[in-house]
């Protein structure tokens, strides 16, 4: 089995990453680690584990649409601080539950990649929650029961 690369923007604090995180089929643990470094809550510093298994539907998402450029991170893991104060600005746009606080979330857009595109691809591959959020122009994907809205 190849390994498996990931590039990474992450919009707020404009760190960039490109690590492999799976070799053989096996996790590789210093990628993990880079991944849930840039990954954090940017807000507040913490770092959480993120699911390998987001990262291998964000890998297959990307294969599928033919473009492993880099992602564009808007939010990976929140801490619950975090997630209750932005529950307070809008309650209809986060939730109280939000799988981001478990690591198992991520919102992004994909360079070169049109966004409804990737949401329907997404989607497509049934392997997990797709949100898609047109004003803003990014797509999550959750490691959460197949949903969508």
């Amino acid at each position: 089995m190849k390994k498996r690369s990931l590039r990474f923007y992450h919009t707020h604090t404009e760190e960039c990453l490109e690590t492999t995180y799976k070799k053989g089929g096996a996790y590789v643990p210093k990628g993990l680690k880079q991944i849930d470094y840039i990954m954090r809550d940017y807000r507040t510093g913490q770092i959480y584990p993120m699911d390998p298994k987001l990262l291998d539907f964000l890998y297959d998402l990307l294969t599928a649409v033919n473009n492993h450029g880099e992602v564009h991170i808007i939010c990976g893991y929140r801490s619950l601080e975090t997630n209750k104060k932005l529950h307070q600005q809008d309650s209809k746009g986060v939730s109280k539950r939000s799988l981001h606080m478990h690591g198992r979330a991520l919102d992004f857009r994909l360079s070169g990649t049109d966004t409804k595109r990737l949401r329907d691809v997404a989607l497509a591959l049934k392997r997990g929650g797709v949100g898609y959020y047109t004003k803003s122009d990014f797509i999550q994907i959750d490691t959460g029961r197949v949903r969508f809205w």
